[in-house]
């Protein structure tokens, strides 16, 4: 765990336990609901896990929450920018930037991938739709059974109920925004 990882870990850490007790769930009987191992609760309820985001999505599901509501500083006032996922080298990140309701939910992340970076989503529950905005770089997304590569200044729109995966196969940096429809 980094320097720069363990604020969001220490959030995670106290809001997935206070929502798993307001719930009234054991850990037990999250796991099951969630589809998330026990000793994997226990290690992300003591801060100790890092996680992938298609696991957060499983438990704030089976919490009847959304994502932002396990990750975010509910103390902090207002909402600033949370990182919630980071690659091999620090260059490579996902930063939860603001959520809204929309039918259930809207998310606008910002993202960077080191040249050679590839981060792995399992497929989303339910008719999740995303949206991609390149800034600077090139990103290419696997999708099933087809492959986008898109330049800076371009972008698309895709269903994410299936794997996929973004990646910087450039040799330059990559930002791009990230628009996450529930």
């Amino acid at each position: 765990m980094s320097e720069r990882q363990a604020p969001v870990l220490g959030h995670l850490a106290a809001n997935l336990k206070r929502l798993r007790q307001q719930a009234g769930l054991s850990q037990d009987a999250l796991a099951k609901a969630s589809g998330v191992s026990r000793r994997m609760l226990v290690a992300m309820e003591s801060g100790d896990s890092n996680v992938s985001l298609s696991t957060l999505d499983r438990i704030a599901a089976a919490l009847g929450v959304m994502l932002p509501d396990l990750i975010v500083d509910r103390e902090a006032a207002g909402h600033s920018p949370v990182l919630a996922w980071q690659g091999r080298s620090g260059d490579s990140q996902a930063h939860l930037l603001q959520s809204t309701p929309a039918s259930r939910l809207a998310e606008l992340w910002q993202w960077s991938l080191a040249p050679g970076e590839r981060y792995h989503s399992a497929a989303a529950p339910g008719e999740w739709r995303e949206m991609v905005f390149v800034l600077d770089g090139t990103l290419t997304i696997a999708l099933p059974g087809e492959t986008i590569t898109l330049a800076a200044g371009q972008s698309h729109a895709y269903r994410a109920d299936g794997p996929f995966d973004f990646a910087n196969e450039g040799d330059a940096s990559l930002r791009f925004l990230r628009n996450v429809i529930i």
